[in-house]
């Protein structure tokens, strides 16, 4: 293969490539909202928590991700209230206190 046709191979495919890999978005972040309990005394809780990408829109994907983060500052995980994006933090973090983006 010449080089006159290994630029035009570079042409056809890397530049194509290129412009698909730049117009993917950057990852966007998610967050869950949760209540969350202690025993002895009994303690609950309501907080905020970052969470991937992929357990955005899916409480369960989010539950699982969530919940050993919460146990290992002995907390138990009881609901993912719901997923959303950086827009929803402000109107939760009042009512999430000190729980807010903690775990």
């Amino acid at each position: 293969m010449g080089l006159a046709q290994m630029r035009f191979v570079l042409r056809v495919l890397l530049i194509p490539l290129l412009t698909l890999m730049l117009a993917v978005p950057a990852s966007a972040d998610c967050y869950a909202d949760y209540k969350a309990k202690q025993d002895n005394p009994l303690q609950l809780a309501y907080g905020v928590s970052q969470i991937s990408d992929g357990a955005c829109g899916k409480p369960k994907s989010a539950h699982a991700e969530l919940a050993p983060r919460l146990a290992a500052g002995g907390w138990t995980l009881l609901k993912i209230v719901s997923t959303f994006g950086p827009e929803g933090l402000d109107e939760r973090k009042a009512s999430a206190g000190e729980y807010f983006l903690r775990y």
